[in-house]
């Protein structure tokens, strides 16, 4: 994967984790949790089982309705370690660059406190 990660891969690695830590999530609840409309949630799940990465599987619940769990494949696990390898490099550089600007603003603040 590039290190220029695009954003659909970040959201197809937050539904990735969401469903592994809950795979009876509805789309509802993961648009919820997400912050995005139902009709992308459903876009990146339909993506995520085209690619093979998630299976959907057959249940019923309590109130004897249909339902779903949408199950991560060996591909999706494997998928889901590759993305978050390269988000957490991502972000290490971010967090970096951002030190290295909040240490230079406190440079500049205390050059120009008249104070010192």
């Amino acid at each position: 994967m590039s290190t220029d990660t695009a954003p659909h891969d970040e959201n197809h690695l937050k539904v990735l984790r969401l469903l592994e830590s809950d795979p009876s999530l509805s789309q509802r609840e993961l648009a919820e949790a997400l912050g995005v409309s139902l009709g992308k949630t459903n876009y990146c799940v339909r993506a995520l089982l085209d690619k093979g990465l998630i299976k959907m599987q057959n249940f019923r619940n309590s109130q004897n309705k249909l339902g779903y769990a949408y199950l991560l494949t060996p591909a999706g696990i494997a998928a889901k370690a590759d993305l978050t390898a390269s988000f957490l490099k991502i972000k290490l550089r971010e967090y970096e660059a951002l030190r290295r600007e909040i240490e230079e603003l406190r440079r500049e603040a205390s050059a120009e406190d008249p104070v010192q």
